[in-house]
């Protein structure tokens, strides 16, 4: 790995972009990295995963350098590379924390809404910058979008402008904004809380939350009674509300 670093800290993989001097931005070569440690992160036995970054940037989007060199072939083949990775640090089964310091812009800003959760701190950040320039934030976009609504998505790709970390409390793009002197604390007290309980369970839960998501209602209900009625038959189900009608901490199998 030349643009990451990837440390399984007990339960949890701490997956790091360390290409500061290119303010981490996603070439190929790191989309491709970060793509391979997220699918080993999902065949672990890990509960979580913690996306950060080195430097003074959490990541600049797509280099313009590798997309510059490219043909219009070239092109979609990065921007299919990179949807690769915002789909599968949807569907692994584990809880993805992305920890976010300094300016998330365009595809940064789209791992950061890509993320189950995220917690920023105060220096933090986020654009789609492209409404500003001649390359439009298309991408980007999309999970942007499904995190903080249409007005304030058309507002953020339209002008391009920079969001501080607070409004990106208030509009949901983020969970916590906390001190940059705190945001490894803030990030591993959330992974605490968001990874308790059944793995099995929340692992299920997880990715039928995004099945259903963008769905109409009746089709997410659907979904949802399905899955729901399956996974009452789970061992950590089973054990859950054994626990509960027993008045007793459960012990979880998984």
């Amino acid at each position: 790995m030349r643009h990451i670093t990837v440390f399984e800290d007990g339960d949890t993989v701490r997956i790091t972009m360390n290409r500061p001097a290119r303010r981490n931005s996603l070439s190929y070569e790191h989309l491709s990295e970060l793509l391979s440690a997220f699918e080993d992160a999902g065949d672990s036995a890990a509960s979580g995963i913690v996306l950060a970054a080195e430097g003074p940037v959490f990541s600049a989007g797509h280099d313009f350098g590798d997309v510059a060199s490219r043909d219009l072939v070239g092109v979609r083949d990065l921007l299919a590379l990179c949807t690769a990775l915002m789909k599968t640090i949807e569907s692994v089964p584990q809880v993805v924390i992305a920890r976010v310091h300094g300016l998330a812009t365009a595809a940064g800003c789209q791992l950061v809404a890509s993320c189950d959760l995220a917690v920023a701190a105060e220096s933090a950040g986020f654009a789609l910058p492209g409404g500003k320039g001649g390359w439009f934030c298309h991408t980007p976009a999309v999970p942007v979008a499904r995190n903080i609504g249409r007005k304030r998505l058309m507002e953020m790709v339209l002008t391009g402008d920079v969001i501080d970390a607070p409004t990106a409390l208030e509009w949901g793009l983020v969970n916590r904004v906390v001190p940059d002197e705190s945001l490894d604390a803030a990030v591993d007290d959330l992974l605490a809380k968001a990874t308790r309980g059944s793995r099995a369970s929340k692992a299920i839960g997880k990715q039928t939350v995004y099945a259903q998501l963008d769905r109409p209602e009746a089709d997410a209900y659907a979904i949802a009674v399905e899955v729901m009625a399956a996974a009452s038959q789970l061992p950590g189900a089973r054990e859950g509300m054994a626990a509960f009608l027993e008045k007793r901490r459960p012990e979880w199998p998984d």
